[in-house]
């Protein structure tokens, strides 16, 4: 039986990337998030252990029987009009596990995913490890359409997930064309984009005055500080759809990535339209970022820090980054809200949570400044 393909390649060399690191990098992600998952599903008004929600988790029921998961995944009003039953018993442990605590899980792991995945994308589009949603001034743009809309425009709240994507895209727009000038430079982009976030972030500060009562305010400021208390599968249903679009985009992109990675000339001369490749990127990066803030609001420092930390571990092939990034992604934020949702809890017995922004943010900042010190050549990838 013929082993090779008929150009003399063998069939699965296009894997060839693949490697025990990377496997070692992602098995171990998956592991912590899966962990983290079961504590965070553990714990609440009503108590179980770990075995017990591990048993709710992978209740047989639930997977077994499409009507659950239909219901939960497309919401009662879709999953009866497409002939599926609402109409099902589950006991206690599962109920509590999938309809209230489930959702928070994965929330916090398709966020991870997407800030992740759009870091790693505009650190490539602009050559410089310190890019982010934040620093290009896409967060900043989604956080003040999301905070006008609450303030302003209320009516229009069920709108946030487009609404976000809007704010994202024009401020990209915006940094992009004050970075122009017969082209685009990494360094430009990156210096449009502070000036861009810093004007932004003042507008959202502005906005807190004209908030018409406190429950407005504590919304602004749940959005602007990254929050995932309250969720459930509604913001699932908002982020999950996105993100089945932007984790294939980028991975087909991984090339392209790799290939700016050697600069405009090189790039050019390989035939790429450097101009148009770095803006359909740039699209797929903003999209996954106005994803994550319409449901959990502006989470700090992902985008920045975890390519760098898997970059560190894989290499900068974008195949294996982006794939790294994929895993790393879910488990930091995982991790971290289990921090922000249990830290008084545990400690001093309160109820009080967190917002997973301050955590990642108390996580990212000391990282950041271990950058500094550790690269003489801060910056450049």
């Amino acid at each position: 039986m013929a082993t090779e393909t008929e150009g003399g390649s063998h069939p699965f060399d296009r894997f060839d990337w693949v490697d025990p690191t990377l496997l070692g990098l992602c098995g171990g992600a998956l592991a912590l998030t899966v962990f983290a998952g079961l504590v965070q599903v553990s714990f609440g008004t009503f108590s179980m252990t770990l075995g017990q929600a591990w048993q709710a988790v992978f209740d047989p029921v639930v997977w077994s029987n499409p009507n659950v998961l239909a219901t939960l995944l497309l919401g009662e009003g879709l999953a009866t009009d497409l002939g599926f039953s609402t109409a099902y018993d589950l006991s206690k442990e599962t109920l509590i596990v999938w309809t209230i605590r489930m959702p928070r899980v994965l929330v916090a792991a398709f966020v991870g995913l997407n800030l992740a995945l759009s870091g790693a994308i505009f650190q490539a589009v602009t050559k410089n490890e310190l890019a982010s949603p934040f620093i290009l001034g896409v967060s900043s743009g989604a956080g003040f359409a999301i905070l006008l809309t609450l303030v302003v425009f209320p009516s229009f709240a069920a709108l946030l997930p487009v609404t976000a994507a809007v704010g994202g895209t024009v401020a990209f727009l915006v940094v992009y064309a004050i970075a122009w000038k017969g082209g685009t430079s990494p360094v430009r982009l990156v210096l449009a984009g502070v000036i861009v976030g810093t004007v932004l972030n003042s507008l959202q500060t502005s906005l807190f005055f004209f908030a018409g009562d406190v429950g407005t305010v504590q919304q602004a400021v749940a959005w602007t500080t990254g929050s995932l208390t309250g969720v459930d599968w509604e913001q699932v249903r908002v982020v999950l759809p996105w993100t089945l679009i932007v984790l294939p985009a980028a991975l087909v992109g991984a090339r392209q990535l790799n290939v700016l990675l050697l600069g405009e000339s090189t790039a050019s001369a390989l035939g790429m339209r450097v101009e148009r490749t770095r803006f359909i990127l740039s699209g797929v990066g903003i999209l996954a970022a106005a994803a994550s803030v319409a449901v959990a609001g502006i989470v700090g420092f992902v985008g920045l820090i975890v390519p760098h930390a898997v970059r560190t571990v894989v290499g900068s092939d974008h195949k294996r980054l982006l794939v790294g990034c994929a895993f790393a992604g879910p488990a930091l934020l995982v991790v971290a809200d289990v921090g922000a949702r249990l830290a008084f809890e545990v400690v001093l017995g309160s109820p009080t949570q967190l917002p997973v922004g301050i955590v990642t943010g108390l996580v990212g900042g000391p990282y950041f400044l271990y950058l500094m010190r550790k690269r003489q050549q801060l910056g450049e990838l």
